[in-house]
Order: C-alpha cells, then sequence, then structure tokens
C-alpha cells in the first residue's frame, strides 16, 4: 500500500494517476483533508481516507498499513510548515512504512535566501534523524510559476520583475511521472536524490526571448527595483509576508540556488524533460 497525501493538489494528484498507469489501484491509498474531492479515485480501486497534517490523530487511520508514504510539502512556510511536515513523518512510522518519501526542493537549504527551502532542509535533517529509510526528492523548481510571474507582459511587451537568476523550471507532469517511477523502485535512491530538473537553467530574459518567438511581438525583460516592485504588488492587494515571500525568490535566484541541472529527471523519464518553451506554448500564448 502506497499512501499519497495532498492527492487533491497539483503534484499529488499527478503522481496518483501515475501510479495508477503502473500498479493495482488497490495498492494505493490517498490521504486528504477532503475526501469528497477525491472521491473519483475510488472508482479506481484507491483507498480515499482523512488525513490531516494539523490533525495528527486523523494520519492514523489514513495511513494504515502504509509500506510507503509520499509526503507532499505543506503550502505553508516557517514553524508550521516544519511542524506539519514532521508530524506527517510521526504518523507513517508509527504506520509501519519501510519508507518515507518527501517532496523537497532542489535549493533546500539551511541558509537560502526563499524561506521555503530552510523548512525544506529542516524537514530532510529530521527524516535522516529518525533511521526510517527515506527518499527526499529534490524536485526543480515548478515551470507553472512562470506564467504567475509574467504579469501584463503578453499585453505590455514588457517583462518587468526584479533582476533574476537562471532557473531549472522544471514541470509537475514530469515530476509526477519520474515519482511514480521511483516510489515503484523501492531501492532506487536513498536519501535526498540528486536534482530532479529540466536539463537548462533559463532566466527572465530568457523567458522574454522565448515568448517573443512564440508570440511574434517583442517582449522585453524590464528589471524593477525590489522595494518599488514590492510596493507595487502590495498595492494590487497582495499582503506583505507573500511580497516579502516572492521577492526573497527572486533574491534566492540572483544567488544560484535553483541554477543546477542534471541528467537524472530525464533518465527516470526515459525521455528528455520537457523544455520551458513547450510549456509556455501550451499554457500562456495564443493557439
Amino acid at each position: 500500500m502506497i499512501i499519497i497525501t495532498g492527492a487533491t493538489g497539483r503534484l499529488g494528484s499527478k503522481v496518483v494517476q501515475r501510479l495508477l498507469d503502473r500498479i493495482p489501484g488497490e495498492e494505493v491509498g490517498v490521504s486528504v483533508r477532503e475526501p469528497d474531492r477525491a472521491a473519483g479515485l475510488v472508482a479506481h480501486g484507491v483507498r480515499v481516507r482523512r488525513g490531516d497534517f494539523t490533525d495528527p490523530g486523523s494520519l492514523a487511520e489514513a495511513f494504515e498499513g502504509a509500506t510507503q508514504v509520499l509526503i507532499v510539502s505543506a503550502g505553508v512556510t516557517g514553524d508550521a510548515a516544519i511542524a506539519r511536515h514532521t508530524a506527517a513523518i510521526d504518523a507513517a512510522r508509527a504506520a509501519g512504512a519501510k519508507r518515507v518519501l518527501y517532496t523537497s526542493h532542489q535549493g533546500a537549504a539551511p541558509d537560502s535566501l526563499f524561506a521555503p527551502m530552510p523548512d525544506h532542509a529542516a524537514t530532510e535533517r529530521y527524516l535522516a534523524a529518525t533511521g526510517t529509510p527515506f527518499t527526499s526528492l529534490r524536485n526543480g523548481y515548478y515551470a507553472s510559476t512562470v506564467p504567475l510571474l509574467l504579469g501584463q507582459a503578453l499585453e505590455t511587451g514588457e517583462l518587468v520583475a526584479p533582476a533574476d537568476g537562471p532557473v531549472t523550471w522544471t514541470t509537475h507532469d514530469d515530476l509526477a511521472e519520474a515519482t511514480a517511477a521511483i516510489l515503484t523502485d523501492e531501492g532506487r535512491f536513498d536519501g535526498a536524490t540528486p536534482p530532479l530538473t529540466a536539463p537548462e537553467a533559463l532566466d527572465l530574459e530568457d523567458i522574454a526571448g522565448i515568448l517573443t518567438e512564440l508570440t511574434g511581438r517583442t517582449v522585453r525583460r524590464v528589471v524593477a527595483d525590489d522595494e518599488e516592485w514590492m510596493a507595487g504588488l502590495i498595492g494590487h492587494g497582495v499582503p506583505e509576508d507573500r511580497a516579502n515571500l516572492l521577492l526573497g525568490m527572486f533574491h534566492a535566484s540572483r544567488r544560484g540556488e535553483f541554477a543546477t541541472t542534471g541528467p537524472v529527471l530525464t533518465d527516470l523519464l526515459g525521455r528528455d524533460a520537457t523544455p520551458i518553451r513547450s510549456f509556455l506554448a501550451e499554457t500562456v500564448t495564443p493557439r
């Protein structure tokens, strides 16, 4: 029994689908905060149970009988994130799981300038200290972030954002497929994986060039002052803590925290990882 948490989320739902391509549904269980949202999986034989990281008692039933548990990282930061992750890890171990997997990030590091990265590093340290076999998936930066950074670039022809650095933009689809491969090959990785990334790292200047080619309209990269950019976000209703978090992403990319590439994702997929150009052609440009 492989248990997937966050199975109605963007990554978790795709992992479940890729698992169902590989193993019978009766060998898959999901732990979700709202079971009704995962009701459609029951028809595939998947076990659906309520599990909430903030309610550790619920995880005992959700993880019952697990041989492996994939913990999809929480969408919060700081102490709250670490508390939720450790609660899930403890519950997986208590359920008798032989291996715990965790969706970390290629930039996981205690001294990262991007707030989620120290949380990932702390979770990895906790996992290592438990003595239970674990795999920490060092995922590349999600390509789905790029459309959120474009602002009005496709309308104005200017991609306005703070100074940045190269990032290995990697799709949820590719990462889900790779995660399913790792889950069904229990001896594949021990501890943190190598970076699971697309094969090239591109900055927003490169993205502007790709958009220019795809749309036939010039998109120019404009570097904004950090404070002015953040003030603009706040002025449009973005909470200050969220704006600070986003600015930290730019600071970290400037330092090269998301620039590492590697062949492991391609090896797991048995094909080339999806380039950001293809992703953008499908998601943000006119068809």
